[in-house]
């Protein structure tokens, strides 16, 4: 089958060619399809087959190819060997097929799961087998499949007993080189209890997500559908436990984080409505540009479909904040406090406003070098003290070694470690390192991230320094995994044949030989694990009143201040950068403006969440506002831009047109403002009854009643008179 789509969405123009863009903002609104919404599609007239389910859908040069599945009889196939439930996607001018339902498909039975890969070239029709060495995903059936950055990504599915949530990767740049990657969540035991019996089929809990401030992954299913678009991989549908979910779950490649969409409503003169498709399983998804297309499936009832949906994606640039802090760190511009570390008394330098939004155990340590500073410089003559340029603040942490405390402070602006070497035994104690330092600091989400790390590096190669380590540094439950990893059956003959083992400390060999003839009970923990704050959450608790005592610049919004900090605005906006490397006013205040227009104190609040932490929830009038804010202050994409588009696109209403309009009036924003007047001529009788009009300017009522005798006839008038 073969089905067109048209491109609707709106552009953004300014004009460049003027001295000043911001007064001449144009929105180009017309028609155009809203984002996440859903939309049934009526049937295809050059389409011959009939309903059906497990089948794939491929998109390619424009155009859906349905193949196979099953509408009542089966049907037959070329190599790879006749199946369903596979997977089928498109790579170049290559076809890649996954897995699924082998043998006698005829008669339903003698059918088994693979996890073969195979490649059909389209312009030879040949079939080739990857072998692949090294882990595979585990053999399935009706699991997801997608292509994204030179990847074939692989979600969940049946494995013969059970439902999965597991996400693998495999590159298609090079078959002799390929091998597969699994890119679910890590698990970890959820006890640090001493002496804790953890055994590989103990009970886990995934922490990614909540380390990353984001839902969890889907339920594991099957029969669902995964595309790829713009850095994330979307699943729908597929049978969860009992139920057909509906929900649409988003996965990005980028954060590793999953979220659920919710679908907007089409709104034509503020009447809602959606054609959002039910639950189902064994239907097929495929893109074309920038919309989702799902096609047929099996639905309540065992109902096999005929139709197809449309969804319409958003194309948001990816958030920056965390790499925005991250470059703040790498060029150590604008610091303001110097670390002194050890004995040996190595300097690490940082940001005074970074540190202590982050770490309590720092800001406690920071505040009590000030305070001494300042002790010490009013016990000086008065023409000995320091004037002008604040001096760099030095803080003593004499628990603290150079290399260790430098991966801390990376997670601090980052939320992050950039792990080393998967393995290496000094590379793993560097990180032991770190995690120590972790719990001296009480940053439980780097506790984790420590953990994470370790024990997915721990090997027959490095066991025993790592677990001699943890007993030097007392981490008790990175020392029993350690015990618990030697004396499975698996590893304990090849472990105390070691050289190390020969080596060891008397009483950790005797702890490996007991623990091994009597394995301590099981314990289990029901307490809550503390996975501490997130990068966001600490800056937006710093931007609402916990840094205000670091602050050390003041913002003028038509002649009022806000306190705020430099490393911050420095970081997120190349403007203020600019301003404060060259020509930072002596007396530390800057007027805030976008052009030549200042923003409402509203839309200024909006703006500084934006910079603190990536915050783009805003009523719809501060967008008109902040829609060229990407371009006067130089942050790092236009993503403030695209949701303020958004913003505006769908949440104009007879609530809020009137705070709109005077916003459009305001900014220029022209467009905006006529569309703002023809929706108060098309909802008049109710704008009439709103409190906000009484405010108005009177060149803003003029033109209301222009528009009105322009649009309204003599009998419609009539009509409204009455009404009124």
């Amino acid at each position: 089958m073969s089905c067109k789509s048209t491109k609707v969405a709106p552009s953004v123009d300014f004009d460049h060619s003027c001295s000043d863009s911001v007064e001449y903002l144009t929105l180009n609104f017309g028609p155009f399809e809203t984002v996440h919404r859903w939309r049934r599609l009526p049937p295809c007239d050059e389409f011959v087959g009939a309903r059906r389910s497990k089948h794939t859908v491929v998109a390619y040069r424009d155009a859906i190819y349905v193949f196979g599945g099953d509408n009542g009889a089966f049907t037959t196939g070329t190599p790879p060997a006749p199946r369903y439930h596979h997977s089928a996607v498109v790579y170049g001018s290559s076809m890649f097929v996954f897995g699924g339902y082998t043998g006698d498909i005829y008669s339903n039975s003698n059918l088994k799961n693979k996890n073969d890969l195979f490649e059909y070239k389209f312009a030879t029709g040949q079939w080739t087998e990857w072998k692949v060495e090294g882990s595979l995903p585990v053999a399935r059936s009706a699991h997801g499949a997608t292509v994204y950055s030179d990847k074939l990504w692989i979600f969940a599915g049946y494995d013969g007993n059970a439902r999965l949530n597991d996400m693998w990767t495999i590159s298609l740049q090079d078959r002799e080189h390929a091998c597969w990657e699994e890119a679910s969540p890590i698990c970890f035991s959820i006890s640090p209890d001493a002496g804790q019996q953890v055994e590989p089929k103990s009970p886990t809990i995934s922490f990614k997500h909540l380390l990353r401030g984001s839902p969890p992954p889907p339920q594991r299913r099957y029969g669902h559908t995964m595309v790829a678009f713009d850095r994330h991989l979307y699943v729908f549908g597929g049978a969860a436990d009992n139920t057909l979910p509906n929900e649409l779950h988003c996965y990005d490649v980028d954060s590793q984080t999953w979220e659920v969409i919710h679908p907007s409503l089409d709104m034509f003169f503020f009447v809602c409505a959606t054609q959002m498709p039910s639950g189902r399983l064994f239907h097929a998804a495929a893109v074309i540009q920038d919309a989702m297309y799902i096609f047929g499936g099996t639905v309540d009832n065992n109902v096999r479909s005929g139709e197809m949906y449309r969804f319409q994606f958003s194309c948001y640039p990816k958030c920056t904040l965390h790499e925005d802090y991250g470059k703040l760190w790498e060029n150590r511009q604008f610091c303001d406090v110097e670390f002194i570390l050890g004995e040996k008394e190595a300097r690490v330098l940082g940001h005074i406003a970074i540190v202590t939004a982050r770490c309590r155990w720092l800001r406690k340590k920071l505040l009590q070098a000030r305070d001494s500073d300042e002790a010490a410089s009013r016990d000086l003559p008065a023409g000995h003290r320091p004037s002008g340029t604040q001096p760099m603040l030095e803080v003593f942490i004499r628990e603290a070694e150079a290399q260790p405390f430098e991966v801390l402070m990376q997670f601090l602006y980052t939320d992050k470690i950039q792990y080393p070497r998967r393995g290496h035994v000094q590379d793993v104690l560097l990180i032991m390192d770190v995690y120590k330092l972790a719990l001296s600091f009480k940053l439980s989400r780097l506790e984790q991230l420590c953990v994470q790390y370790i024990e997915a590096s721990v090997d027959l190669q490095n066991v025993l320094s790592v677990c001699e380590n943890a007993n030097k540094l007392q981490l008790d439950q990175l020392k029993e995994h350690c015990l618990n990893f030697v004396v499975k059956e698996s590893h304990f003959n090849q472990v105390i044949m070691t050289k190390e083992f020969e080596h060891l400390s008397t009483p950790l060999i005797v702890e490996i030989v007991r623990r091994k003839q009597q394995p301590p009970p099981r314990l289990y923990s029901d307490q809550p694990v503390d996975i501490g704050t997130s990068l966001v959450q600490d800056m937006k608790a710093y931007l609402e009143g916990g840094g205000l005592e670091f602050c050390d610049i003041i913002l003028l919004l038509d002649g009022h201040p806000r306190p705020a900090h430099k490393a911050i605005l420095a970081a997120r906006s190349s403007y203020f950068e600019a301003m404060f490397r060259s020509f930072m006013p002596e007396d530390g205040q800057v007027n805030i403006s976008i052009g030549e227009m200042v923003p409402s104190k509203q839309a200024f609040d909006s703006m500084l969440r934006y910079i603190y932490y990536g915050d783009v929830n805003m009523p719809p009038e501060d967008s008109l506002y902040l829609f060229a804010a990407p371009y006067y202050y130089g942050f790092s994409n236009n993503r403030l831009q695209a949701y303020c588009k958004q913003n505006l696109e769908m949440n104009v209403t007879v609530e809020n047109v009137l705070q709109i309009l005077e916003a459009a009036d305001k900014t220029q924003a022209l467009d905006m403002k006529k569309h703002c007047l023809h929706i108060i001529v098309h909802q008049f009788i109710k704008v009439s009854k709103l409190p906000n009009l009484r405010s108005l300017s009177q060149l803003l009522l003029l033109d209301i009643i222009e528009s009105l005798a322009t649009h309204i006839s003599d009998k419609q008038c009539a009509e409204m008179g009455s009404d009124i």
